[in-house]
Parts: C-alpha cells; sequence; structure tokens
C-alpha cells in the first residue's frame, strides 16, 4: 500500500479516536442517579465579567453518592455559582450555607431512566454518525490520490482499510451505549 494511502488510514484513525472520545464525554455527562463532578462540567460562573469554567473557580467534590458539593475559592463567588447551576437546569436545587453549595441529586424515576437511556443513545447515534463522516472523507481523500499516480487496487485495499476501523470503532460506541445503559437502569 502506498505511502499516501497509509497517511489518510493514520488521519481517519485518529479522527475516529477523537469522535469516540467525543461519545465517550457525551455519555459521561448523562446522570445516572449518582452523584458525579462531570455533571458540572458545562457550567460556566461569571466571574469578573467573564464566564468561566465552575472548575476553575472552586472545588467539586461528591462525598458520598447522593451529594455533590462546591466549595468556591472565593467566598464572593456563591451567589454567582449557585445561580449559574439554577440556570443550567439540571433538575436539582443547590444549598447555599454561606460556606459551600450542595447538591443534592435525587433518585431517578423509572420514566426518567427510560428518558435518559433515550439520550444515551442518542448521543452513541452522533458519535457514530461522525465516524460514518470521518470514513466518508477518508474515502473522498483516497480517491483523489489517483491523480497522484496510487493505483486502484491501492485505492481499493485503502477503503477496505478504513471500513475495518469504521466497524471497530462503531462496536466500541456501542459497547459505550450499553454500558451506560446498563448504568442508568441500575437502580
Amino acid at each position: 500500500m502506498s505511502e499516501l494511502v497509509k497517511k489518510q488510514i493514520t488521519e481517519a484513525k485518529a479522527a475516529m479516536d477523537r469522535a469516540l472520545d467525543h461519545a465517550d464525554n457525551e455519555l459521561n455527562k448523562i446522570r445516572a442517579g449518582k452523584a458525579s463532578p462531570s455533571m458540572l462540567d458545562d457550567i460556566f460562573v461569571d466571574y469578573y465579567g467573564s464566564a468561566t469554567p465552575l472548575s476553575q473557580v472552586g472545588s467539586v467534590n461528591t462525598p458520598d453518592a447522593r451529594t455533590i458539593v462546591v466549595q468556591p475559592w472565593e467566598k464572593s463567588l456563591l451567589n454567582a455559582i449557585e445561580k449559574a447551576i439554577m440556570e443550567a437546569n439540571l433538575g436539582v436545587n443547590p444549598q447555599n450555607d454561606g460556606v459551600v453549595i450542595r447538591i443534592n441529586v435525587p433518585p431517578l424515576t423509572e420514566e426518567r431512566r427510560r428518558d435518559l437511556v433515550k439520550k444515551a443513545k442518542g448521543e452513541a447515534e452522533n458519535g457514530k454518525i461522525a465516524i460514518r463522516n470521518v470514513r466518508k472523507d477518508a474515502n473522498e481523500k483516497i480517491r483523489k490520490l489517483k491523480s497522484e499516480g496510487v493505483s486502484e487496487d491501492e485505492m481499493k485495499a485503502g477503503e477496505a482499510e478504513i471500513q475495518k476501523l469504521t466497524d471497530a470503532y462503531i462496536v466500541k460506541v456501542d459497547q459505550l451505549s450499553d454500558a451506560k445503559e446498563k448504568d442508568i437502569m441500575t437502580v
């Protein structure tokens, strides 16, 4: 196989790795009834006029399976953090005691679990779509190599290799999705 085709396969593998990581991160954001600091990853706090990630203005811990504690590094940020958590619409109620913010994560109902499984399957599907888009782009790039002297056989071999990678990454996304579904449905 020519170096140009191998380069395209390597680039496609790297892009599929990124797509898999993104799908994994999105699945991790879906709460499974247990408190997790990653639930607050997308929250930004108004810190002296600029939107700053919550993790950069305080420490986020989980003392037990149902509680998240946010301890700001500056006491003046307590109200701003509380407001940001409320606006994030996570379905939780932050409690400000003047020192830390406690968030009690309620147990999930059966209906809410089913909704979260649907959301997890949607995120997994988005991951698969991203991987298929990488495959499509890689195959197009390999076909364009014909003008640079790459033979038909090398192009076919490259496309077959890209398809093998695609199949392997889609199986990995399915495994992540199944694990998340099991996690969500476990009471």
